[in-house]
């Protein structure tokens, strides 16, 4: 494109001229392990799967307080997306979804309403695993919860899908099976619970009283620097 139009304007190029029975889309800042792609199209044997997505594992290192933070929330992410599928990072669906609206800013999720109003499945594919590089500051972690909170409540609004990991009880309940006793864990994961919720009150201000919706958004420069 001349000019960016979104993430949603690039996938909807690719739907209009891709034409199969299986799509695969992929995240800039993942590098999937040897037989994931194998692994996600599998489910498809199922004629009631619609739609699924692989396991994202941080690269980030745990031993800083940023690195803790992105490890602690992907690995929410899988405990939660085991009991109801919450789909990202490398995900597969069927080619019947020809579009997904332009401005939004959570394209996975918002291609879950479409295959769940379509009456198919969701699968998570825990085996699938896909290396993916989170922030390594807290400007750009920042940055990030607080564009997918505003893109969350967009999607809740326009196609009525609320994805799993909005509701903030499954993930307290979660978190509890992640606490670490010990003094720095214990203030890092206090840190982490903070900064989420700090994310998610700039998505609701920018979403409810800004009245903006952050389909094209400015990169986090630091989850690019992946290599494989």
């Amino acid at each position: 494109q001349d000019h960016r139009e979104g993430k949603a304007s690039a996938i909807n190029l690719f739907l209009s001229q891709a034409s199969t029975d299986i799509y695969i889309l992929e995240s800039a800042d993942t590098v999937p392990e040897e037989g994931a792609l194998e692994k996600l199209i599998a489910p498809f044997a199922d004629k009631r799967v619609g739609m699924t997505g692989a396991r994202p594992v941080p690269i980030n290192t745990s031993k800083t307080f940023i690195g803790f933070a992105v490890n602690m929330m992907w690995s929410l992410h899988h405990k939660i997306a085991l009991v109801t599928p919450k789909l990202g990072e490398l995900v597969a669906f069927r080619g019947f979804v020809r579009k997904i609206p332009h401005d939004t800013a959570v394209d996975e999720a918002s291609i879950e309403a479409i295959v769940k109003r379509a009456d198919y499945e969701l699968q998570y594919v825990p085996g699938a695993i896909v290396q993916n590089k989170g922030p390594e500051n807290v400007k750009d972690f920042l940055k990030q919860r607080r564009r997918i909170a505003a893109g969350h409540m967009h999607l809740a609004r326009t196609q009525g899908h609320k994805v799993s990991t909005l509701s903030a009880w499954k993930i307290l309940g979660h978190l509890r099976e992640e606490m670490n006793w010990k003094p720095k864990e214990l203030l890092w994961t206090v840190g982490v619970v903070v900064l989420e919720v700090i994310g998610r009150l700039l998505g609701y201000y920018d979403f409810c009283f800004r009245k903006r919706n952050p389909y094209i958004w400015d990169m986090s420069a630091s989850t690019k620097k992946l290599s494989q």
